[in-house]
């Protein structure tokens, strides 16, 4: 294994693991393919890059995490191929892609929960509310909610409240702002924040005190080091795992995406990643810690995906990946 690591950017020439489909060596492919954005998307992009390029070595892909609104900064302005998102493009990112002629395929690729974590010491709390979330995250919090006993007077154990979250480019902030709190990026700011999501696990791991949240992949990555919540949406505390979320009751749930500039589709060496990245989804989410989506909607995000299908379906839908994509 090969990488040269600078701002977050990895160049990856790494050898096939195996269960991994397609791949195989194309005869003359070469260039490369540059993919930015989430850091919840970046572990499964950075697995399929790992993959790809034993069979296509003359090809560079380089992966980097910037947040998703970084990504469709950048992706908009014609700077990378791919776009990483865990969350579908909002009405001004797309305005200002079409404003500078960028079009775009979107696929979802899998699903992610939302987990919100504490310190293993912690000892008063194994289920919170959204409710309760709001009551620390909401922007009236600032300054004024500084304690886990503000919160509910049965956590006064819990002393001072640390609070650890993604930063305003991140995808998850603008999931968790949302579902949480009514409105996107409406968030109390004196937190610790940063689009890498091992910062937080640290923070988190080190301090007895301390609150966060971040894709679940990184939960189950860490298990020992940060504790997960069950979370009570409304209907009872449920345990962030990929059983609750596949089954659709795990309320912090979302599907994550890559977008492709339609433009750079026509290259050969994008065409062929892309493919490879669909065919082998699936397993390599699973692999990373996310969870896979059934079989039938792979089919048809494949289907999109072979007939260049430009724009969204995703942004400001409602409803399961299965009904927005029209699978039963």
């Amino acid at each position: 294994m090969i990488r040269v690591i600078s701002a977050f950017v990895i160049f990856v020439t790494v050898a096939m693991t195996a269960g991994c489909t397609g791949g195989e060596n194309v005869l003359g492919l070469g260039g490369s393919v540059t993919i930015d954005g989430s850091s919840t998307v970046f572990p499964i992009s950075e697995a399929v890059a790992e993959e790809f390029v034993r069979s296509n070595s003359k090809v560079r892909v380089t992966v980097g995490l910037s947040g998703t609104g970084g990504g469709f900064s950048k992706f908009c302005d014609g700077q990378i191929d791919i776009s990483d998102a865990s969350r579908p493009i909002s009405a001004p990112e797309m305005e200002t892609c079409a404003a500078r002629g960028i079009s775009f395929i979107e696929l979802p690729v899998a699903y992610d929960a939302l987990s919100i974590v504490v310190n293993p010491k912690n000892d008063w709390l194994t289920c919170i509310t959204i409710d309760e979330l709001k009551k620390i995250w909401e922007p009236a919090a600032q300054g004024n909610v500084g304690s886990w006993a503000q919160v509910n007077a049965s956590w006064s154990a819990g002393g001072n409240l640390k609070l650890y979250g993604p930063g305003t480019d991140s995808g998850t902030f603008d999931y968790f702002t949302e579902r949480v709190n009514g409105k996107t990026k409406d968030s109390r700011a004196d937190y610790t924040p940063s689009e890498d999501d091992n910062v937080l696990v640290q923070g988190v791991a080190g301090d007895k005190g301390a609150l966060g949240y971040f894709g679940l992949a990184f939960l189950q990555q860490n298990v020992g080091r940060i504790k997960g919540i069950e979370v009570n949406g409304g209907k009872g505390c449920i345990e962030p795992t990929p059983e609750n979320v596949e089954a659709g009751v795990y309320p912090l749930s979302r599907p994550l995406f890559i977008y492709v500039r339609k433009d750079a589709a026509e290259r050969p060496e994008v065409r062929a990643f892309v493919d490879f990245y669909l065919e082998n989804a699936a397993f390599l989410a699973m692999d990373v810690g996310y969870i896979r989506f059934p079989e039938p909607f792979y089919e048809r995000i494949k289907a999109y995906w072979d007939a260049g299908s430009e724009g969204t379906i995703f942004s400001g839908k409602q409803g399961t990946v299965g009904e927005i994509l029209g699978v039963n």
